[in-house]
């Protein structure tokens, strides 16, 4: 016990040498934060490793500023009252800015505290419109909103899939709930809605509103939610013999959801961006992510980006305050892994990028490519 405590003493004093006296002139903190243990900790962990890249290509080449450059990962565990708490806590750090948070219903609160903090903040992720609707100058995304996809879904269950009769489930997230709500909204008088509910986003015996959801009979039953519940909530839908076609959206095209549900995924819908394999400008960024980790996450690429937003308005800005720094991301044009990035006075994509995506012999490939 003794030499465990002595051990741990010298480990503090040696760090306390390395980053004591000179660590505020010789290294900047950028914040990192999402699940990153839980269900979802796999998309956690894709945003941390996009994050992991672009930093290390920074300090690869001198950092920011001549100062080398230190990641701050805080867990939310994509709980609301945790991410409070982290962005706290990374606002307690001294952080510079924050790639995050993943949760639509986790970026909300954490918003304020960043705001209140001046602290720059992009969620490579959250596509709930209050996240930007509030005119924060401070918070943006590079993801797009959920007022969008809703729109895409819909017309394409509409006047591609000529539905008339859809259920539509949600898991009562910020993020779940206003996606579904968005797609019914957008879906007007031109389908029948013969079931809408929700269940707790920590759900997964699905078979009692399965059984309501046949009934009602819908030719398309559409879920805002996330892969976890959704690939189980497929199985179960199969074996309870729900012919109707599955639709949802980005929280659901993981390859998780693909291993989880296994043949019952196959002929799903899901509205997503362009597949990254198909920009040129990707190419550099996919190359090093699989040669690291394998095969890429679904906001990985989005996170990458984020990082290299931020550090290069700091470049730019020539400082690490938050209100200039906040000017310089939102009056630049980027030239980002997944292309042309430039924000709208709210923080938003100046564009929509959602198209359809379909599961097709165990793979998500575009409907043009169906």
């Amino acid at each position: 016990m003794k030499k465990s405590i002595c051990y741990w003493l010298a480990l503090i004093i040696g760090l306390t040498i390395l980053f004591g006296c000179d660590a505020k002139s010789n290294i900047i903190k950028l914040g990192v934060a999402g699940p990153l243990t839980g269900e979802q900790a796999k998309m956690g962990t894709d945003v941390f490793n996009g994050v992991t890249l672009a930093v290390e290509e920074w300090n690869s080449k001198g950092g920011v500023l001549g100062k080398k450059i230190l990641i701050v990962a805080r867990d939310d565990m994509a709980q609301e009252h945790q991410a409070q708490s982290v962005a706290k806590e990374l606002a307690g750090e001294g952080v510079i800015g924050v790639v995050g948070h993943f949760n639509s219903g986790c970026t909300i609160p954490a918003s304020v505290v960043y705001h209140d903090s001046n602290i720059p903040m992009i969620t490579p992720s959250s596509t709930n419109p209050y996240v930007t609707d509030r005119n924060f100058a401070n918070v943006f995304r590079v993801c797009g909103r959920d007022d969008q996809q809703g729109k895409v879904a819909a017309e394409f269950a509409v006047n591609t899939l000529k539905v008339k009769q859809v259920a539509i489930l949600h898991d009562k997230t910020q993020y779940g709930q206003g996606l579904a709500d968005e797609f019914k909204k957008h879906l007007g008088a031109n389908a029948e809605v013969v079931y809408y509910g929700g269940f707790p986003k920590e759900e997964l015996n699905f078979k009692p509103i399965i059984t309501v959801v046949k009934e009602a009979n819908p030719e398309l039953w559409f879920f805002g939610g996330i892969y976890n519940q959704a690939g189980p909530m497929v199985v179960q839908a199969h074996e309870a013999g729900l012919n109707a076609v599955f639709m949802s959206g980005d929280g659901v095209i993981d390859p998780v959801f693909l291993k989880v549900a296994g043949p019952a995924a196959n002929g799903s819908y899901l509205t997503f961006s362009r597949d990254p394999e198909a920009i040129p400008s990707a190419k550099s960024f996919l190359d090093k992510y699989h040669q690291r980790y394998g095969l890429h996450g679904p906001y990985s690429i989005y996170a990458y980006d984020a990082a290299n937003i931020i550090l290069s308005a700091i470049q730019a800005a020539g400082t690490t305050d938050g209100t200039k720094v906040a000017e310089q991301i939102r009056k630049t044009v980027y030239d980002g892994a997944i292309g042309k990035i430039q924000f709208d006075s709210k923080g938003d994509l100046a564009s929509s990028y959602y198209i359809m995506w379909v599961v097709k012999d165990g793979k998500f490939v575009t409907v043009e490519s169906k």
